[in-house]
């Protein structure tokens, strides 16, 4: 009886001990959400104010397009090598030196002398484009090991909301912010949620980066559909962070349609560079005289929905335990794609409004399930197929202002926003037929196995060896 009582005891003292473990880490990771919505809403007001002050300081329309471009290309180039600093570096002192870098320069900035403006801009946007990446990439691929991979779902929907929320207050406030008070007092600020970013980091033990402390083969058994034997073999050579670059597409193949998938994420992002620069255009057509409030208004509309989403994937995953998944992603795609197309064909602003939550919401779920789903590829190789997915997104978002922008000298809004965001539905129809045909293909081969091992198991065959495994 009493040998009986014992395990019983220690498995109620395992599960209060598990429960408060995760109460703990969650509480942890509530405050590095808050910390980082802090430096998004930095990131969000420097990306409207630092505009506003080089096309002032400039008096150039292209130097905009330039500072633009180079922070896009130093996130593609902090994309591809940051998976190997993750294998040598913790994901705490990415994300803590991030912030100092964004920080630092910002003060840079505010204390340049006249002449060495331009300089100055330059540095700024080469480490906020740099640093804005290795920040993101090193917390979504240290999730699991933060939280746990039971909770990434809810950990994904979480961040996902503090950045939302950040960048809704980030764009409503920028205006406000640089008339009533300056652009050196907005850089300030800036200045300010950055270190308020990096304080919160250094003050919380966060988990990952280093290879995230576990061996390649566990990794690979935990990771379900995102991999096999093959994962494991292939996270090996991402120890030693010496072979970065084949080891980011040896990740992507690690799982089923997995580089299909970061594919339709950089077409996704291209599609996106229509509407972001077709909506001041489309906005000056529906009220010249202040075009600003249509496209303030949409954004704002479009963060509810986004926000909606996010409530609404917590309690799924919370109640069920499971994340929206790879056809999550893919439908979520379609429905976001189609809602922006429709959000430039002239409905009434009632209607508009509606799509614009509809596509909030979409792109909430979007982002919930692509995050996820690559957070079930071994720890090993997660920062290497994150940094590969930000190259692709910088990729698409780069190439697409230069081609939308072209485009829309000649096209309406509505013709540039279709054709874009429409080869993001093809390539998302594509991938959710190659997920369909996987999953097709693995109940088949389940449904395959059960039936030979009924059969080797019939008593009426006379197959003693399958008698006894059936038996035993």
């Amino acid at each position: 009886m009493g040998s009986a009582d014992g395990p019983k005891a220690d498995e109620t003292d395992g599960d209060a001990r598990k429960a408060r473990d995760t109460a703990v880490s969650e509480r942890r990771f509530r405050f590095l959400v808050a910390g980082y919505a802090v430096s998004s809403y930095g990131t969000f007001l420097n990306m409207v104010a630092l505009n506003l002050f080089v096309y002032e300081t400039t008096g150039r329309a292209l130097a905009m397009g330039l500072f633009m471009a180079v922070r896009l290309a130093s996130g593609f180039v902090a994309g591809l090598v940051v998976g190997g600093l993750l294998a040598r570096f913790s994901a705490k002192s990415i994300m803590l030196w991030a912030n100092v870098g964004q920080g630092a320069v910002m003060l840079v900035l505010i204390l340049a002398p006249d002449g060495m403006l331009t300089g100055a801009l330059m540095a700024v946007s080469v480490v906020i484009g740099a640093c804005g990446t290795l920040f993101m990439v090193a917390l979504r691929s240290s999730i699991p090991e933060m939280v746990g991979e039971d909770r990434r779902a809810w950990a994904n929907s979480l961040s996902i909301t503090g950045r939302s929320l950040a960048m809704v207050a980030g764009f409503a406030s920028a205006g406000v912010v640089v008339s009533l008070v300056g652009y050196t007092a907005a850089f300030l600020v800036d200045m300010a949620t950055f270190v308020a970013c990096a304080v919160t980091v250094a003050l919380l033990p966060i988990a990952g980066g280093k290879g995230a402390g576990g061996s390649a083969p566990e990794a690979a058994e935990g990771s379900g559909s995102s991999g096999g034997s093959g994962a494991g073999k292939d996270a090996s050579a991402a120890k030693s962070g010496r072979r970065w670059r084949p080891v980011a597409f040896l990740a992507l193949a690690a799982a089923p349609a997995m580089g299909l998938m970061v594919a339709l994420r950089g077409v996704d992002a291209f599609g996106s560079s229509s509407h972001n620069a077709a909506l001041p255009i489309y906005s000056t057509s529906l009220d010249a005289s202040n075009p600003a409030v249509f496209v303030s208004a949409f954004w704002c509309v479009w963060a509810l929905g986004n926000i909606g989403a996010q409530q609404v994937i917590q309690r799924y995953a919370q109640r069920t335990g499971r994340s929206v998944g790879a056809l999550g992603f893919g439908y979520g795609t379609v429905v976001m794609s189609a809602a922006f197309i429709a959000a430039f064909a002239g409905f009434p602003l009632a209607v508009t409004a509606v799509i614009a939550l509809i596509a909030g919401a979409a792109d909430g779920l979007t982002e919930v399930a692509y995050t996820s789903h690559l957070q079930t590829l071994p720890a090993t190789l997660r920062g290497h197929a994150f940094g590969l997915s930000a190259t692709f997104e910088n990729l698409g978002f780069g190439v697409g202002m230069i081609l939308v922008a072209a485009a829309l000298d000649r096209f309406s809004p509505l013709a540039v926003v279709g054709w874009s965001h429409g080869a993001a539905i093809v390539v998302a129809v594509v991938f959710l037929l190659r997920v369909a045909g996987v999953r097709r293909a693995e109940r088949t081969g389940r449904a395959g196995l059960r039936k030979e091992e009924a059969v080797e198991g019939r008593p009426d065959r006379g197959d003693r060896d399958g008698a006894e495994v059936s038996g035993g």
